[in-house]
């Protein structure tokens, strides 16, 4: 029986479901190149890559508890449900959620997180593992919250550059998927090299994709399809990240962008950017990439790691005094001119910086910095308009409120343009709105619904520009629409219940605030609600 108020401590497993098919690891995936590539596939079994996500039970840490500022406890055992390991989630109203944790994700080099399903939804831990501090702590931008934090929706998106063959979510979800949400944990083989199916049955006489054939942007798209993301990256009109294949340019699917004069190394996965800005890069050309460094299929051991990258430096660095009299007494040539530093969007963690300063300490020094308002292209081919004006929505909602008045204009002047383009009529929509102009803004919201009916954005923002015209039996069909598929989002689950309220269907608000709660136990604004839906209005003939 579920408790809404918190009075007494309650215990909740939730039902796992949301992996229909089992995903299969790298080992099992890869075993088809094995047969011809023992070498190559033995070694890669090792590497970050391959081990960018796996099995909860295959990453287990030393069980720990983090207590967020709000109260909230979370701990996590390693001898959970069904010998997994398990997430303990602890209200302050002193109910208790557990969950079995199904994946991690993450190498380890840096950190852990980890996932769990629900019902058809999948969710990221609010804890993750810091490799830094070997230790648990509260995720980034959730340490300083004052409330308990709310179930965590994993996105498609995020799982792309640790699973392979990610699927999109369902129609009109955020993180619900029918079927599975990937196919194989880590980076697999045809992850880079593209499908294998045509070399498989050719004998190997039909050739996979190569880097080393493909031209400079091509190549180069296959390491920057997950290490770089920019402070902005924006999915082109009707196009998305997911369609990615080896051998296409990955700017075809998306744009991205930075505010100038920022830092790059104060971001996460900024290695291509930073990249791109050292001398090496500058005077080699396009004849140098990642992999004139990196060697995809292998990491060196901690006590080769020196000399396996000082072999490639001197690959290009050549004069004798290089491999003779410069620092004999460092032989380590990364931690002088690639120092650790830290992103400020991650705590805990440590980057190496790709920009290889030829004097780290005497550069140091920030270059002058321009205001943080203008965004750049970067890696991308023919920006455009749109691409620009939704990268300053992007940003705006990303907590710079102070974009709104750019991202309103740029995306205004396109109203013309982007008829037919389901995302920018969301954000312009969303816009219109939050000036005042109810009536404009639902005519867009209209537009994006016969472009796409389960639009998520479009159904619950036009059901609350409905509710507030009073116009309530539209409201609780669109607002039922999208939680139909969607009883996790509180704030979905909020305007519903509000709605239902409204209308006098007391007993349909507390069914939605239920539903929501099974998944966002102890969330305080949910709880607070449902205390006071007894003072709903009788329902009226309308």
């Amino acid at each position: 029986m579920l408790r809404l108020c918190g009075r007494s401590l309650a215990l909740f497993l939730l039902a796992v479901s949301s992996i229909a098919q089992v995903p299969t690891p790298v080992r099992i995936a890869d075993a088809s190149c094995a047969k011809c590539h023992a070498e190559i596939y033995n070694k890669y079994l090792s590497t970050p890559m391959a081990n960018a996500s796996g099995a909860a039970e295959e990453r287990p840490h030393p069980p720990s508890t983090v207590r967020s500022l709000a109260g909230a406890t979370y701990t996590i055992t390693n001898s959970g449900h069904e010998g997994r390991a398990s997430l303990l989630s602890t209200s302050s109203h002193g109910e208790t959620m557990t969950v079995p944790l199904d994946y991690f994700l993450g190498s380890g080099h840096l950190g852990t997180t980890y996932i769990y399903g629900a019902d058809g939804f999948l969710f990221e831990s609010p804890i993750a593992w810091y490799a830094a501090s070997a230790s648990f702590d509260m995720k980034p931008g959730l340490a300083g919250m004052q409330h308990a934090v709310p179930a965590l929706p994993l996105q498609s998106g995020c799982l792309r550059c640790h699973m392979s063959e990610v699927r999109r979510s369902d129609a009109g979800t955020i993180n619900r998927y029918s079927n599975s949400a990937f196919l194989h944990t880590g980076v697999t083989c045809e992850s880079c090299h593209g499908d294998s199916s045509g070399h498989l049955s050719s004998g190997g006489n039909a050739l996979p994709v190569k880097l080393a054939r493909l031209d400079a942007l091509k190549r180069d798209s296959i390491c920057i399809n997950c290490h770089l993301e920019g402070d902005v990256l924006v999915e082109r009109a009707g196009r998305s990240a997911l369609d990615f294949v080896p051998g296409q340019s990955i700017t075809a699917l998306v744009a991205y962008y930075v505010f100038g004069g920022k830092d790059a190394t104060a971001r996460a996965v900024s290695e291509v950017e930073q990249f791109a800005q050292s001398r090496c890069k500058l005077e080699s050309g396009e004849r140098m990439s990642c992999t004139t460094c990196h060697d995809p299929h292998f990491t060196p051991a901690s006590e080769v790691r020196a000399a396996f990258f000082r072999s490639k430096c001197l690959s290009c660095h050549t004069d004798a005094k290089f491999a003779e009299s410069h620092h004999p007494e460092n032989k380590d040539c990364v931690s002088c001119h690639m120092k650790q530093t830290g992103a400020q969007n991650i705590p805990h963690v440590a980057w190496t910086d790709h920009r290889i300063l030829r004097l780290p300490d005497s550069e140091k020094q920030e270059r002058p910095r321009t205001k943080l308002s203008k965004l750049t292209p970067i890696f991308t081919e023919s920006a455009s308009k749109r691409d620009l004006a939704m990268g300053y929505y992007k940003a705006m909602l990303a907590g710079d409120r102070a974009l709104e008045p750019l991202a309103w204009s740029q995306l205004n002047a396109l109203r013309d343009e982007i008829t037919g383009d389901a995302e920018a009529l969301d954000a312009l929509g969303v816009m219109t709105a939050a000036r005042g102009d109810g009536a404009a803004a639902g005519g867009l919201f209209r537009r994006v619904l016969a472009l796409d009916s389960n639009n998520l954005t479009a159904l619950s923002n036009l059901g609350t520009l409905m509710a507030k015209e009073g116009r309530l039996d539209e409201a609780q069909r669109l607002l039922n629409a999208a939680f139909a598929t969607n009883q996790d989002i509180p704030g979905l689950a909020l305007n519903v219940a509000r709605v239902d309220c409204m209308a006098g269907s007391s007993e349909a608000a507390k069914k939605a605030l239920r539903s929501a709660l099974v998944y966002n136990r102890g969330l305080e604004s949910l709880e607070s609600l449902s205390t006071q839906l007894s003072h709903c209005p009788a329902a009226s003939a309308r």
